[in-house]
């Protein structure tokens, strides 16, 4: 018998998904690569769903790994925009196929849920 390779770690995929993903990542970018920069007023109109707190968390996150672009004016009050960087554009396409595979597969992975739930109570 084969011996399986140790996991040595995160995997391509998992490295991405710890950029963009989170509760409200994807949405936050996907409104910047829509309406380009944002005020934080605007970001939470757009996403009223999400508190402020995490929205303030997950832009710093974004900030930290160079996919927004954070910029403070020294106004009363203050105003802050944040803007996609290149980085966060080029995942355009990525978030294009990930939304085409769910497209996809939506109905096939209801069915199966369904499926188990039944059998598995």
């Amino acid at each position: 018998m084969a011996k399986l390779p140790q996991y040595d770690g995160p995997c391509p995929i998992e490295r991405v998904i710890n950029v963009f993903g989170g509760k409200w990542k994807p949405a936050i970018l996907y409104n910047l690569e829509a309406h380009g920069t944002l005020r934080f007023s605007e970001l939470r109109r757009l996403i009223p769903e999400v508190r402020q707190k995490m929205l303030t968390q997950q832009l710093r996150e974004l900030e930290r790994d160079g996919l927004v672009i954070r910029k403070h004016f020294p106004e009363v009050p203050p105003r802050v925009e944040y803007t996609p960087t290149s980085i966060a554009l080029s995942l355009a396409p990525v978030a294009q196929a990930i939304e085409r595979w769910e497209q996809e597969n939506r109905e096939a992975i209801h069915t199966a849920r369904k499926k188990h739930d039944r059998t598995h109570g």
